[in-house]
């Protein structure tokens, strides 16, 4: 059973759409996930436009991925890094914490992934 960063059950971050390393809608990760997509995130307008100027464009689609492109308001499992750096430059999208993997913890501290908190 997959643990969240507060130590109950990995909820669902989202289906719809379908998110996670193995695209099952689940944060969780595995050795060779090298971006640790751990981070549930509701994604805000502001969020995509930084993570396209620093390479990562998740607002076009993929066709060929399965990729629909993201819209805000859309959750997705995000890089632990590309988060920690949107945090640092105040652009990093509120997370649902249960549905972040507790992986996340070897990276940032609970009490600042409590202070972007939503609800589910």
């Amino acid at each position: 059973m997959e643990k969240n960063i507060l130590g109950n059950q990995l909820i669902s971050c989202c289906i719809n759409p379908v998110t996670g390393y193995f695209r099952d809608g689940l944060c969780r990760t595995i050795s060779q996930d090298t971006g640790t997509h751990t981070v549930c995130a509701s994604v805000t307008q502001e969020f995509l436009e930084y993570s396209a100027s620093r390479g990562n464009d998740l607002i076009t689609p993929v066709p060929h991925w399965k990729f629909p492109g993201l819209k805000a308001g859309d959750k997705w499992c995000l890089c632990i890094s590309r988060w920690l750096d949107a945090e640092k430059v105040g652009k990093a999208p509120p997370i649902i914490l249960e549905a972040t993997h507790e992986k996340t913890l070897q990276y940032a501290s609970l009490e600042l992934l409590q202070n972007y908190a939503v609800k589910v």
